[in-house]
Formats: C-alpha cells, sequence, structure tokens
C-alpha cells in the first residue's frame, strides 16, 4: 500500500525535490507558523514541522501540521520517540493522517538536558527504527504493534534522519542501511559543509546500490555569520564545518557575511546536485525562513513540479 504523499510522487518522477523546515513557536501562537509557512508556500515540495527539536517545549508538530495543511502546503510530521510510547505514537499517526498529513519523519529525538527541562524523563519506549517498522507495519500491512487490524490504516510516506558525519565514520553507512531495511522511504541528512566528506559517503552508500532503495535529500543550512559557523563547529553535535568555510565567511565584512553564506549556500547545492544518489535537498533555514525562496530560485531549482 502507498502512500498519497505530494513529496513522493516528485521523487517518483525523477526531479530533485525540495523541503524545507518550520519551527513551531513557544506559545500558542498559529500566526507565527502561518506567517513562516507563507513565506515556503510555492517554494517547498513538503515542510517539515519540527517537534520540540533542541528538547525545547514548544507547539507539537501535530497541531502546528494542520494549520499548514489548511493554507494548502504539504506538512511533515516531525515525531521522536524521546517524548512518547507506543501507544502515543500510533494514536498521534491516526490522528494526523484523519487530517490529510501523509508524511513524517521518525527520529530519536536530542535528550533533554540540552533542553529547558533538562530534569525530563527519556521515554524511547522505541527507538527510530522501531519507530519506521511500526509505521510501515501500520501501513503496509494494516495491524497496530500490538496486533489488531487498523481501520483505514495511515498510507505514510517515512522518511528518517541520517548524519553522514558522525563517529564512527566507516559504521554511517551501515546505519543507513537498517533504516532502510526497516522500511524507510526517504532520508534527510544533516547540514552539509565538508561537501568532501559527504561525497565520500555518498560513494559508501552508491556502492552497495542503497541509492536505489530509498531517495536521499541532502541537508542545507544557510550560515548568517563567521559567529554561527564557529558555534556550529564547537558546539553542535554530529556537525562537521571546515576552518575554510569559517575563514571564508570571516574574510568579509561583518555586515556582508550573511551573504556570503547564501552563496556558499547556494554553490554546496550547485555541486551536490552532481553528486550520485542524491534525490533532492532539505533545505533548513533557522528562523532565516524568508531566504529560502532566495536559495531555491539562485539554485535554479525552481519552478516546483506540478504532480
Amino acid at each position: 500500500m502507498k502512500s498519497e504523499s505530494v513529496l513522493e510522487k516528485v521523487l517518483v518522477s525523477g526531479q530533485l525535490a525540495v523541503t524545507s523546515e518550520c519551527g513551531p513557536p513557544r506559545g500558542a501562537v498559529p500566526e507565527i507558523i502561518k506567517e513562516k509557512a507563507e513565506l515556503l508556500k510555492d517554494y517547498a515540495d513538503a515542510v517539515n514541522v519540527t517537534d520540540n527539536q533542541t528538547a525545547m517545549v514548544r507547539m507539537s508538530s501535530f497541531a502546528a501540521c494542520v494549520f499548514l495543511k489548511q493554507m494548502g502546503l504539504n506538512p511533515i510530521l516531525q515525531m521522536v520517540t524521546r517524548d512518547r510510547n507506543r501507544l502515543a505514537m500510533q494514536s498521534d499517526i491516526l490522528g494526523a493522517y484523519a487530517h490529510g498529513i501523509d508524511t513524517m519523519l521518525c527520529l530519536s529525538g536530542d535528550h533533554p538536558h540540552f533542553g529547558d527541562h533538562p530534569e525530563a524523563i527519556n521515554v524511547h519506549d522505541l527507538d527510530s527504527i522501531q519507530l519506521i517498522q511500526m509505521v510501515k507495519t501500520m501501513r503496509d500491512e494494516g495491524k497496530f504493534q500490538g496486533g489488531a487490524d487498523i481501520l483505514n490504516p495511515p498510507k505514510m510516506f517515512i522518511g528518517a534522519a541520517a548524519n553522514p558525519f558522525a563517529d564512527p565514520f566507516e559504521l554511517r553507512v551501515a546505519r543507513l542501511s537498517k533504516k532502510i531495511n526497516a522500511g524507510v522511504d526517504f532520508i534527510q541528512t544533516q547540514c552539509i559543509y565538508n561537501i568532501d566528506k559527504f561525497e565520500k559517503w555518498m560513494k559508501g552508500v552508491t556502492d552497495r546500490g542503497l541509492h536505489k532503495k530509498v531517495y536521499i535529500l541532502a541537508g542545507i543550512t544557510p550560515m548568517k555569520s563567521a559567529g554561527m559557523a564557529r558555534y556550529m563547529k564547537n558546539k553542535v553535535p554530529g556537525m562537521d564545518v571546515p576552518d575554510e568555510i569559517i575563514k571564508r565567511i570571516a574574510d568579509v565584512p561583518q555586515k556582508k557575511q550573511a551573504d556570503e553564506g547564501i552563496k556558499i549556500c547556494i554553490e554546496t547545492i550547485q555541486r551536490l546536485k552532481e553528486v550520485e544518489g542524491v534525490s533532492g535537498f532539505h533545505i533548513m533555514a533557522i528562523e532565516w525562513e524568508q531566504k529560502v525562496p532566495e536559495i531555491i530560485e539562485q539554485a535554479g531549482l525552481l519552478p516546483r513540479p506540478v504532480v
């Protein structure tokens, strides 16, 4: 049983897909998510809605996805296993699908230690790979994880994340293979700054033929400043920011650094278009959504396909 996802249709058509991201507000303020979504409309095939990212409390991904759906966008429900047991996850998947949300991303989530409730208890009833398996069983077999039949099974297009840069590097391709075996349909990668290392990972992926079993969207995040680049290099786990990128941004005047960051972002997309196995781009302009249309346009990713 296949999903009805617009993102899936774009990927199946062989055209480069574009996804982006919306972080829900830290309050019951629908206007904030709607303003962000309006900036991305007509530029992204689907839009991720994050789930308490960095373990900070925000409006739920599910609720924010409903607002995007009402606006005519194609939301991607993010779901972390940190905060819910399998009952709650299956319940939210049914609810989301009942609202026409047919694409999701299965994640484990950042540890609460990094967020604003460090005393919160990790649930992790399932890990991200078991969540993928569960969603696939719900979709393809019409069964809950406990074995009972589902009325109108949720036909989700199933996504997951991959970090080509985490240690140990030599296990990264094997980790992707596990997610493929679990039933993932598409992958969004960590932000790519070390293109040489990403290409090496992609070579490992294509050598094993994994690019024929899953769609890989390369993660892209523009840098606003040399300070942001240094912070991502030194403080964000699993991030690989080469010194030459930091130097390139630092070498231009402060007020031009954001422009340089955008330029690097566009150059990265142009280079990755040529990499075998890359099926599209996931553009994460964190609290900088107004730059996404410019990036997509200058990178030659318009017009978006109508499917």
